[in-house]
This record gives structure tokens, C-alpha cells and sequence, in this order.
């Protein structure tokens, strides 16, 4: 049988405690360990009037049990002065309940100023000011319960309640916030709405019910939400006559009613008001993302969009198990150009940390140095581009929720280096689909030409959270798969700081998305500031390993692949750890400040180094055409270095015999 649950060590404060819930509240408490403030102002069920004796009663009642209280008398708009009674008393205050309440029921055209007033100031106001009171003392004790007051009649409305019911739903506005905000430091708010028996419900309730609708029948609920092992957090329950249920939203699927560069008009609105109001496949929003997250879809298809848009059918329940996926695979996004100047990769090359602190950086940072070149991972920023105007949620089949979207992976190989300055075609597709359970994953398959002549290969792996479950399939040999990193302690590590203004800097080379500048739409994204791009990491993480093991050489960059763990915030230090196996170059990056780990099973292949030509051997003995490479490669012993910046080219030389390969030769410098 599972351990009682005790409130020992903990206070708890009890507003409007001197009788109905609140009294039971604060004996319950007390009952199980809790030193409890009971506050009650003492007036009458109208907030007129004050008095000692209620508060008083509830405490002697405590203290003749054994128990440990305090009365306090002032009014919930005095909440400094509630949680200093707190304090002095017992030193702490771990506990909120929010359950003073007064009564002004009016038809709504006869509520006076006084009557709105005095409701929103004791039910809204009163709630907020003792709330405040005890917020910064829980963050640095790093615990809070904290519980709102709501009631039915702020859920659905009630007759001659206007005043009332809108403090009531308004708390629970507060729960909710006040549930996200003071999640990190272990602070939880939930709100009840009650159905009980008090002095401001006999006048309503029929004969008979009090005995039924005992505040007993509430108090257990209330205590368990506030024990330190309850997770519960941001949630409105209905509770009465041993009754609890739990509430939440829901939405419909609803419709878009507008098309690109044309107006929205009622009549739009009247055409599609059946889908706009059908709850069939209707989803549960829980979180302020998930309602952003729907109007940034909507957009997305608008903008995509060249002829009309009808309903956002995108439920699973509604396209079948995996037709959705298997149309998606293959699908063409729109070509796309992209122009840059040297401009453009000096940015870059500041974007991901280069610096005059290090002379061998100047050559991605100043454009009249002798050996100028193109940070290689500068390719992918370019690839980003053609997937990033609204082309997502526009596969067909395939529910991309952009709210939702997250880079897992990333794979770039070069197949020559990057241009100074040019312009580059890209060619986007869908390589394939794969089914995660808890997400799905599109492979996006990146190239980039330079006339016909193939310059890049990008591969975006793509995880949609909560689109998963179709019963595809979970690998394909189309996936250019992370690798982990070697069990042993790194050869090399390189660190950098990252400046405060690494994400503004960076979000210059094309990048636009606000999570990484605007704080506000960093909080409604969950992160408590705006996050550095992943990308930004991965521009950092290759610049370490091309420092480290090709001296800064672009001849040398084949091809890296990453896989994204976790967010860094612009500040922290990044610290690339990196393992040496011949030609690959294994690597992960961690946050030096906390030890996460945010890039991993990551490598980076460099074309094998030598002075002149590298050879792979031959089969079944010499061949008569090595006396000529190895002549060319004398020949280039001296003039080999100036010759490739002049050529800017890899050469590789496949020698056969009898049908086959039987040697390779690559001209690296």
C-alpha cells in the first residue's frame, strides 16, 4: 500500500480560511504535518465588514489537535503583508491556496462599478497580489504549489455572474501562465473548480445537497496537486461530491479561407463554416505552440499555394495509412536560384566564429588575401534557402505541422570548392519517408549546380514530432547515417566562445526565423531566451575540425555529417572533441558550461593528404602508366601549390585493366 501522504517541514498559506473550503483546506494541512497561515478578513459573504474571530476559530481548532497555525486578518489586496505573517512565523512559504471569494450577482445591466470592482479585486487582484508575494521566495527555494480558484461559472457562464465568472476564468489565464513560468524552478499551478457546500452557496443549493457537496469532498484533490511528488502542472480540474475530472481544450481541424495575394471575405467565411465548426479528427491543444503553430501552417500553405486552399485535412484519420508518405516520396520542390558575392562569405565565415584572433581565419574574412576562400560549410545555408519559403507544408500527403518541425541531421559533401562568389541552381526532392513512432522523418535531398556542373549535396533530415504511427518504414538505404564517436578519450578539442550576438550575426546569411532573435517568440517556442541556430553549431563544429586537421585547406573538405542533441544559447562556449581515423575525422561538440552534449555521432571525411598525387594501389602487380603519374608528380613538387589555386579542381584518375579499375590516382597539391 503506497506511503501516506504528509506535508512535514512544509507551510502552507490558506486564504479565506476562516469557514467552507478554505477552513477544511487549512485542517487538512495541518492535519498531515503543514504549518499553516490562515487567513480571513472576516467579512460578510458581500466583502463588507471585518473581523479576527473566523481566522482565530480555524487556528484554535489546529492548535487543540497538535497542530501548528497562525492567524492573519488582512485583506488578499495586502498580500506583501499575508506572506510576511508567513515568514515570521515559520520562515518559508511553500504552499499557496487562492480560495478567498466574495459574492455580487447582478443581471449584467444592473451590475454597478462597485459590484465589478469588488469581485475582480478580491477574486482576481487578491489572487494575483499574494501570489506575487511568495513567487520570488519559492523560485530560490526552487519549490512551489500554488492552486487558483476557478468555477464552472467562469467555464461555461452563468446567469446574473458576468462580474464573477470573469475573475474566475481570468485565474485561471493566471494558472496557466504562472504553470509556464515557474516550471524550471519546480513551481507548479493548477486551478480547481469547486462544487461545494459554503455560506455562498446555501442560498443556490436545494435542501439537502450541503450534506452532499461537503468541502471534504474537494480538500483531497487540492492536497495532492500541492505535494511535492504530484508533477501536475498547468492543469483545471472540476471536483465535487468525491467526483474529479480533468478539463481541456479542443479544435477543430477548421479551414483556410483565403488565397494567396487575395482578400478574405465573409462570404469565404460562410461557405466554409461547416468545416470551420466540425469537430470530426478535432485536436487538443494544450500549449500556446500548438495554437501559433496552426496560424504558421496556415501561412506557410497560403504562401505555397497557387490556386485555392479548402480544408486543412491533415489528420491521419482522414488520409488513409500510408498513402499520405508514399506520395510524398519523390515529390520535386520548386527550382531554386540563389546569387551570393564574397560579401556573402565573409558574413558567413563571422556567422560561425572566424576571427582575426586566429591569422590563419583571415582567409575566409578578407577577401584581398592572397589565399581567399569559401568556408565549405557555406553550402548548406544555400540549400536552406530552397526549402525555407512555405515548401514544407507543401508536400503533398504528408502532415507538416511547422510549429513542429525539428532538424535531427544534417549531411554536406562537396564535390569542389565552394565559390568565392556565383550562383548556384538547386534541385529539392523527397528521397524517402520513414516512420519513428513518436515522429516522422523526410529525407530532403539538396543539389547544387553551378551552370551543369554539380558544385554541393545537401541532406536535410527533417523529424515532424507527433506525425508518426502510419506503419512505414524506419530505415532506407537512402540515408546518410550518423556514425558514433570511437571509445576512447578525443585526440584533439578545440573550444570557442560563442558572442551574445552569434545569432544575430549569423541569422544574416539567410536564416530569418525569429526563435533565434525575438525573445518573445523564443518563450512561445519554449526556451526561456532565443536559442543559436543549429546550423550556426555546425559552421562552428567544421571550422574546428578543417583548423585542426587540415590546416585550413577547403582542397581538403569532402564531405560532414551531423546529428543535432540539444539548443545553445549565444554565450556559451562550444567545444569540439575530435577522434582521428585515417581519412575521417570523428567528432562531437558539447556545451563547455553545462557538459551537454549538442552535436553528436558527427564526422567529418578530408581528402587524403599529399604533396603531390595520392595512389591506390594497383591489383595484380605495376602498371605501365604509374611512370607517367609519378613523373607528373615530380613535375608538381614545386609548382603544385600555385597550380591548384589557379585550377581549383581535385582531379582523380581511374587507370583500368581487363574492364576493371585496377589503380586510382587524385592530384591534392
Amino acid at each position: 500500500m503506497a506511503s501516506p501522504l504528509n506535508f512535514d517541514g512544509r507551510v502552507v498559506l490558506v486564504t479565506g480560511a476562516g469557514g467552507g473550503l478554505g477552513r477544511t483546506y487549512a485542517l487538512a494541512f495541518a492535519e498531515r504535518g503543514a504549518s499553516v497561515v490562515v487567513n480571513d478578513l472576516g467579512g460578510d459573504v458581500k466583502g463588507i465588514g471585518k473581523g479576527s474571530l473566523a481566522a482565530d476559530k480555524v487556528v484554535e481548532e489546529i492548535r487543540r489537535k497538535g497542530g501548528k497555525a497562525v492567524a492573519n486578518y488582512d485583506s488578499v489586496e495586502a498580500g506583501e503583508k499575508i506572506v510576511k505573517t508567513a515568514l515570521d512565523a515559520f520562515g518559508r512559504i511553500d504552499v499557496v491556496v487562492n480560495n478567498a471569494g466574495i459574492l455580487r450577482d447582478r443581471s449584467f445591466g444592473r451590475i454597478s462599478d462597485e459590484d465589478w470592482d469588488m469581485i475582480q479585486t478580491v477574486h482576481l487582484r487578491g489572487s494575483f497580489m499574494v501570489t506575487r508575494a511568495a513567487w520570488n521566495h519559492m523560485k530560490k527555494q526552487n519549490f512551489g504549489r500554488i492552486i487558483m480558484t476557478s468555477s464552472a461559472s467562469g467555464i461555461y457562464g452563468n446567469f446574473g455572474q458576468a462580474n464573477y465568472s470573469s475573475a474566475k476564468l481570468g485565474l485561471l489565464g493566471l494558472s496557466n501562465t504562472l504553470a509556464v513560468e515557474g516550471e524550471r524552478n519546480n513551481i507548479h499551478c493548477n486551478t480547481v473548480a469547486p462544487t461545494a457546500g459554503s455560506r455562498m452557496t446555501q442560498n443556490f443549493l436545494p435542501e439537502g445537497f450541503s450534506e452532499a457537496l461537503k468541502p471534504d469532498y474537494v480538500a483531497p484533490l487540492v492536497l495532492w496537486l500541492c505535494h511535492e511528488s504530484c508533477e501536475e502542472n498547468g492543469s483545471l480540474f472540476e471536483v465535487g461530491a468525491g467526483w474529479i475530472g480533468k478539463l481541456r481544450w479542443e479544435r477543430t481541424l477548421g479551414a483556410i479561407v483565403r488565397q494567396k495575394n487575395q482578400p478574405m471575405t465573409p462570404e469565404a467565411v460562410r461557405a466554409n463554416w461547416e468545416k470551420i465548426c466540425d469537430f470530426d479528427n478535432a485536436t487538443k491543444p494544450q500549449r500556446i505552440q500548438d495554437s501559433v503553430g496552426a496560424v504558421i501552417e496556415a501561412l506557410s500553405k497560403i504562401d505555397s499555394s497557387n490556386g485555392g486552399i479548402s480544408a486543412n485535412n491533415l489528420s491521419h484519420a482522414t488520409s488513409g495509412a500510408t498513402s499520405g508518405p508514399v506520395e510524398a516520396i519523390g515529390h520535386k520542390f520548386p527550382p531554386f536560384s540563389c546569387s551570393y558575392t564574397e560579401m556573402d562569405t565573409i558574413m558567413y565565415a563571422l556567422g560561425v566564429g572566424a576571427s582575426v584572433k586566429e591569422p590563419k581565419d583571415l582567409k575566409f574574412i578578407y577577401e584581398g588575401n592572397s589565399d581567399f576562400s569559401c568556408l565549405p560549410t557555406f553550402g548548406v545555408t544555400l540549400a536552406q534557402k530552397s526549402i525555407m519559403g512555405g515548401e514544407l507544408a507543401a508536400i503533398p500527403g504528408l502532415p507538416v505541422n511547422l510549429a513542429k518541425v525539428l532538424h535531427g541531421e544534417h549531411y554536406l559533401e562537396l564535390y569542389k570548392p565552394l565559390p568565392k562568389a556565383g550562383n548556384l541552381k538547386c534541385e529539392t526532392a523527397v528521397a524517402d519517408v520513414l516512420d519513428k513512432g513518436s515522429g516522422l522523418v523526410i529525407l530532403i535531398d539538396v543539389y547544387s549546380y553551378s551552370g551543369e556542373e554539380l558544385i554541393c549535396y545537401n541532406q536535410f533530415s527533417i523529424f515532424v514530432t507527433g506525425s508518426g504511427g502510419f506503419g512505414g518504414k524506419r530505415t532506407s538505404d537512402k540515408d546518410k547515417v550518423a556514425v558514433a564517436i570511437p571509445n576512447r578519450p578525443p585526440d584533439a578539442v578545440l573550444s570557442d566562445i560563442t558572442s551574445l550576438n552569434q545569432a544575430a550575426l549569423y541569422r544574416l546569411s539567410g536564416d530569418w526565423n525569429p526563435l533565434h532573435i525575438d525573445s518573445d517568440f523564443a518563450r512561445l517556442a519554449g526556451f526561456d531566451r532565443p536559442i543559436l541556430h543549429g546550423l550556426c553549431t555546425f559552421g562552428f563544429s567544421a571550422r574546428h575540425v578543417l583548423q585542426q586537421y587540415a590546416d585550413n585547406d577547403v582542397l581538403r573538405f569532402k564531405a560532414i555529417k551531423v546529428r543535432f542533441a540539444k539548443p545553445v544559447y549565444p554565450g556559451q562556449t562550444l567545444r569540439t572533441e575530435m577522434w582521428k581515423e585515417g581519412n575521417r575525422i570523428h567528432f562531437q561538440t558539447k556545451v563547455q558550461e553545462t557538459g551537454d552534449t549538442v552535436i553528436s555521432n558527427a564526422y567529418v571525411d578530408l581528402v587524403p593528404t599529399s604533396d603531390s598525387l595520392a595512389k591506390t594501389p594497383p591489383e595484380g602487380g605495376e602498371l605501365q602508366s604509374n611512370l607517367v603519374f609519378e613523373e607528373i608528380g615530380c613535375r608538381l613538387q614545386n609548382i603544385g601549390r600555385e597550380m591548384v589555386k589557379k585550377v581549383n579542381a581535385v582531379f582523380e584518375w581511374h587507370i583500368t585493366k581487363g574492364g576493371k579499375i585496377a589503380a586510382k590516382w587524385v592530384h591534392i597539391r
